[in-house]
């Protein structure tokens, strides 16, 4: 899966932008970044959201114990792969239909979480169980939202472009390409959001994110870690 955002929607993460910085590279631009991944994957369905977001997804090669899906509702639009250990039950809590996937529970917990402030981002994504990545686009808000489980089980990668897009994907070889030194995997047990500050962990909400800067012999720019978390986000 692959989702770009430019940066009328997204700020560019400055850990990010100092990573690509330290050690200049070839990168390509959003546009490239997108056309590749259609030319790289069979049936790569892509989908531009308004003129500053594009979402593609594909079934090419997915495991079928993590499958993608892609979906929207309401213009909330929404890619995830893997799948929740605790769907029925969260289905029940949310008023869901028992047809409903993973996408759509997804988005009604947004929905949640958007609507019914104070809500708590770190409680709302805490309750996932599973192995899970998925990337949120609320278009009536232009609000992006992202998280990865609490163990990494499904890959996230999140770069810069080379025409400062900020791209999230599951192909770490195909940000490599189009985001040179900034880059980096997504930080587990952790959700972005632009609504609510940047980086967060859902897991221990009040410790703060660092970013330590990669060895040059390394193929990402740097390294997020959880403070006090004993599992370094690689």
């Amino acid at each position: 899966m692959l989702g770009i955002f430019s940066g009328a929607i997204v700020s560019l993460p400055e850990e990010l932008v100092a990573a690509g910085s330290r050690t200049p590279s070839p990168k390509t631009s959003g546009a490239a970044l997108v056309n590749k991944f259609v030319e790289k994957n069979p049936s790569a369905v892509s989908v531009q959201v308004g003129d500053y977001v594009q979402l593609a997804y594909t079934h090419h090669k997915e495991s079928p114990l993590r499958p993608r899906s892609f979906g929207a509702k309401d213009e909330i639009f929404c890619l995830f792969q893997g799948s929740l250990d605790n769907l029925g039950s969260l289905k029940q809590q949310y008023g869901l239909a028992k047809n409903a996937n993973e996408v759509l529970l997804v988005i009604e917990a947004y929905k949640t979480l958007r609507d019914r402030a104070p809500y708590p981002a770190n409680h709302v994504v805490s309750h996932l169980s599973g192995d899970f990545a998925f990337v949120v686009f609320d278009k009536s808000t232009s609000t992006l939202f992202v998280a990865s489980d609490q163990v990494g089980k499904v890959p996230l990668y999140w770069g810069i472009t080379a025409d400062g897009y900020v791209a999230f994907a599951d192909d770490l070889d195909l940000l490599k390409g189009a985001c040179g030194k900034s880059l980096a995997s997504f930080p587990q047990g952790c959700f972005y959001s632009t609504a609510l500050g940047g980086l967060r962990s859902f897991e221990n909400p009040k410790n703060k994110i660092t970013a330590i800067p990669a060895k040059e012999e390394e193929i990402w720019g740097a390294t997020f870690k959880v403070e006090g978390a004993t599992v370094l986000a690689d």
